[in-house]
């Protein structure tokens, strides 16, 4: 029987631990006997790799985060602990690796299987949905429903006591939670990284619509951008003359019951990875875009960023 391992690695997202129920469910029924490596590639180096059974998914399919945890490693970086993090795999007759991550984590197990021969297969997971070659990673909808659900909520206090709501999202340098959002919420002014933008151009547009009867603003702005969520802040208040406050979302949109869509596609993705790798595809990522599933080289994902869609961006 060949054996064959999972695991997470950088930011956790809602959509992990259904994908970890499926993949110990499908390796099974392809006589694979599966295991978890803990921590992400810190516990493929402190041979924290234990065999999975049904046992360990029952009921993990309605939580958010990972069972098995998650890491950012410093030591996989350094030759001598991916010889170590070899070693560990041999010793349980581990030759196939599903990984649960971004960029850094795709890179670092393409390394691991030039040196090694590990073969593996990436899954996009990232709620920044900044993975190039993938319209969707993992996680992207249980957090967009999550910021859905706070600016509603946000939306009531808004409106009632006349104020400015800045509300920033996740996202590092790419603007795509930002973007959907306000396009989804109905926000009245969103800022990211990918748009230039200079303040002063809403300014005369606010105040009309302030004189015309509105009497609250939803401003959605990513974390990446060249402002501080403060700076907007005070500019709403000093220029337009209306009072704010910020919401600065952080962590809570990683976390919470993974959506409906989010448990499929981590279904989709585990099946459609491990049926590569025992097709003969030994270093992939797999990707998702309106085609349906495909699979792309390390290079292809990490060798460019990731770009909006133009016809969302035109909506700004």
């Amino acid at each position: 029987m060949n054996n064959i391992a999972i695991l997470c690695s950088g930011g956790d997202v809602s959509g992990m631990n259904p994908a970890l129920k499926r993949f110990v469910e499908y390796a099974k029924e392809k006589e694979l006997e599966p295991y978890f490596v803990y921590d992400g590639y810190e516990g493929l180096i402190d041979n924290k790799i234990e065999k999975a059974t049904y046992s360990d998914v029952s009921g993990i399919i309605t939580r958010g985060g990972t069972k098995i945890g998650s890491a950012r490693s410093k030591r996989f970086m350094e030759v001598e602990y991916r010889k170590i993090a070899k070693e560990n795999l041999d010793r349980l007759g581990i030759n196939m690796l599903l990984v649960l991550g971004g960029d850094g984590s795709f890179r670092g197990v393409d390394i691991f299987y030039k040196e090694h021969g590990v073969k593996f297969c990436g899954i996009p997971s990232t709620i920044d949905n900044d993975i190039n070659g993938t319209d969707y990673c993992l996680g992207v909808d249980s957090a967009l429903n999550i910021i859905k659900t706070s600016i509603d909520a946000i939306r009531d206090t808004a409106s009632s006591f006349s104020r400015v709501f800045v509300i920033e999202t996740m996202g590092r340098d790419c603007g795509y939670l930002a973007l959907t959002t306000h396009l989804t919420s109905g926000a009245e002014l969103c800022l990211i990284p990918e748009m230039e933008y200079e303040l002063q151009e809403y300014e005369e547009e606010f105040k009309k619509q302030i004189a015309n009867g509105r009497r609250y603003f939803i401003a959605i702005v990513s974390e990446g951008i060249k402002q501080t969520s403060q700076e907007i802040a005070n500019w709403f208040e000093k220029s337009i003359g209306i009072e704010a406050r910020i919401c600065v979302l952080g962590h809570i949109q990683r976390g919470g019951n993974p959506t409906v869509k989010d448990r499929l596609m981590a279904y989709k993705f585990v099946v459609n990875a491990i049926d590569a790798l025992l097709e003969g595809r030994e270093e992939s990522v797999i990707c998702y875009d309106r085609f349906g599933f495909n699979f792309k080289s390390i290079k292809e994902v990490t060798g460019k960023k990731k770009e909006l869609d133009k016809e969302l961006l035109s909506y700004l």
